[in-house]
């Protein structure tokens, strides 16, 4: 299966959802750049709220991709504790590299999101999508940092995953769903027939695109509606 392109691996995608649509419970957030046109044809599918979900690594002094953790929306952050005592980093260069991502992640948000505030998710069941799951790297941290945000239900979503890293993500998160599972799996970009880089002018768009088209009387309410409600997924992962 080779998509033609982001939009319409998210159409696909959204068919996978069916069970989520036209409920006030859920939220969409999409990991940028890549992610986002995927989840606003899932969110307008759903005729459900698109935000998006930034990760930003934090690489380790002087060796920036050896990842000691990751600081996530909002501001939380997952720690490698293990690699963080083993090599010995003091609190303070943690700290250090900490602050600096956080501006880094706070510039890209307003840049997205411009005047609106980031969506509470609390009690939310989320819909976490990505373009696809290679090493899951980006998506376990966002995955983990949402936790401590306390959302109702995690779910990952992504519409072409390494068979091996969508089980991986089965005891993180309360449901899976990669649309599709191709082997051998080398590289995301290789199941997309235009896989071109998503401009942040793009991420804009779309999200303001999905904020003006919000309004119950727009067409994807009724497209919604005509998704059949098979509420059957209770903390599975499926392929």
């Amino acid at each position: 299966m080779i998509f033609r392109d982001r939009a319409e691996a998210g159409r696909r995608l959204a068919e996978k959802l069916r069970s989520y649509a036209k409920r006030p419970d859920v939220l969409v957030l999409a990991l940028p750049r890549g992610g986002v046109p995927v989840a606003y044809e899932v969110a307008r599918a759903l005729a459900a709220p698109l935000d998006v979900f930034l990760v930003r690594k934090l690489g380790f002094p002087g060796q920036e991709e050896l990842a000691m953790g990751a600081i996530a929306s909002g501001g939380a952050r997952v720690l490698n504790t293990s690699l963080l005592r083993r090599l010995h980093v003091p609190p303070e260069a943690v700290e250090a590299v900490a602050a600096k991502e956080l501006r880094e992640l706070e510039r890209r948000e307003a840049a997205y999101r411009g005047s609106h505030a980031p969506p509470v998710v609390r009690g939310k069941t989320v819909i976490l999508v990505d373009d696809g799951l290679a090493t899951g790297a980006s998506m376990h941290a966002a995955a983990a940092a949402l936790r401590r945000q306390d959302p109702a239900r995690i779910v990952v979503a992504v519409p072409v995953g390494a068979p091996s890293t969508c089980e991986d993500f089965g005891p993180i998160v309360d449901e899976v769903i990669c649309a599709e599972t191709p082997e051998p799996f080398t590289a995301v970009g290789q199941w997309y027939d235009d896989f071109s880089q998503t401009s942040d002018e793009e991420v804009r768009d779309l999200l303001e695109r999905a904020r003006t088209e919000r309004p119950s009387t727009h067409p994807r309410e009724r497209a919604a509606r005509d998704l059949p409600d098979a509420r059957d997924r209770k903390g599975a992962t499926h392929f």
